[in-house]
């Protein structure tokens, strides 16, 4: 009886955030740099009006939203686990080298083949991922004391250096540079209907059967002698918990390119918002994921039109003071 008040007070804060979701989708379909207007979004999307408006809408600003929300979500509940696996607040995709070694695998793909299809370098980017989140926790074990949360952030910093200046080696000896950083830049223009139909799959999966797990992982994140005692296999619910964090991040890059902080904020943010059960964590970070990067691409092709600011900085500016009251709060400041 005592979780029912505690679940319906979480539906309402999910319609809460699903009526956010819903605004920030419509603000970034129709606000860019080509005027368009609400009548114009209805006609693009219920009919098969075809105008320069409509086009524009179909064409170019659905599949790179549409990029937005499922990197948003994936990336949020990827740092979401993260956070809940190593119980490290300061876990994140981008800042413990996952998205690095993804983006060097990635460069590495269409260095050595040039015509590569989308699901080879989406294969290529969890390769890397996984490669990049190995050596982390493996630099991070080499000191006596465990997996402490800095120790940690800081072999990601150094892992992520030395992925991103292989991923610049590469674009440079094989004369690759501009395909890769039009990967590797972090943002979603570009983006089209293809690479939507290969990767997003990747992304449905791994969010779902995140949900499935969330029960486990509450447990994981609050005592996992507990959960041993409860009966749960931990060894094999974090084997699965670290591949779909490999899912979420490698399908993430390989569909718009690095981008970090993202799975850092809005954890934190929903665990102010809905507790630390990750039953109700993992779902509204999905939803305020996809909403946050909707605005945040809004913002990135607004801010200066008709010129565009790539997605990554806008994300970056907004993440870098996140991290550090997070690290100044030590890791208690939503949670």
């Amino acid at each position: 009886m005592s979780n029912q008040p505690k679940m319906g007070s979480f539906i309402v804060k999910l319609q809460l955030a699903g009526l956010i979701f819903v605004g920030s989708f419509i603000v970034s379909m129709v606000f860019g740099a080509a005027d368009t207007s609400m009548h114009d979004l209805w006609l693009a999307l219920s009919s098969d009006v075809i105008t320069d408006q409509a086009t524009i809408i179909r064409e170019i600003r659905l599949p790179r939203e549409v990029a937005a929300m499922v990197v948003g979500a994936a990336l949020s509940v990827a740092g979401a686990i993260m956070q809940g696996l190593t119980r490290n607040p300061l876990a994140d995709p981008g800042l413990l080298g996952l998205t690095a070694g993804a983006n060097a695998a990635l460069a590495l793909t269409i260095a050595l083949l040039p015509t590569a299809n989308d699901f080879t370098i989406t294969i290529a980017c969890f390769i890397g991922a996984a490669i990049g989140a190995l050596l982390v926790f493996s630099i991070g074990l080499l000191k006596k004391g465990g997996l402490s949360p800095f120790r940690i952030v800081l072999a990601g910093a150094a892992v992520h250096a030395f992925f991103f200046a292989i991923a610049e080696g590469i674009g440079l000896y094989f004369k690759v540079s501009k395909d890769v950083s039009m990967w590797t830049a972090g943002g979603v223009i570009g983006t089209t209907w293809s690479q939507l139909q290969m990767i997003t799959p990747f992304i449905l999966i791994g969010i779902f059967i995140s949900l499935f797990l969330s029960k486990q992982l509450t447990l994981l994140s609050l005592n996992e002698e507990v959960a041993v005692g409860l009966g749960q296999k931990t060894t094999q619910i974090k084997s699965i918990l670290f591949i779909l964090i490999i899912l979420l991040t490698g399908a993430s890059v390989a569909l718009v390119g690095n981008m970090t902080f993202i799975g850092l904020m809005i954890p934190h943010i929903v665990r102010g918002m809905v507790g630390t059960d990750y039953r109700f964590v993992l779902p509204m970070s999905a939803i305020i994921g996809a909403a946050f990067m909707l605005l945040a691409d809004t913002l990135g092709r607004t801010i200066n039109a008709p010129y565009e600011t790539p997605v990554v900085a806008v994300v970056a500016v907004l993440g870098l003071p996140f991290f550090l009251f997070i690290v100044h709060k030590g890791g208690r400041a939503f949670s």
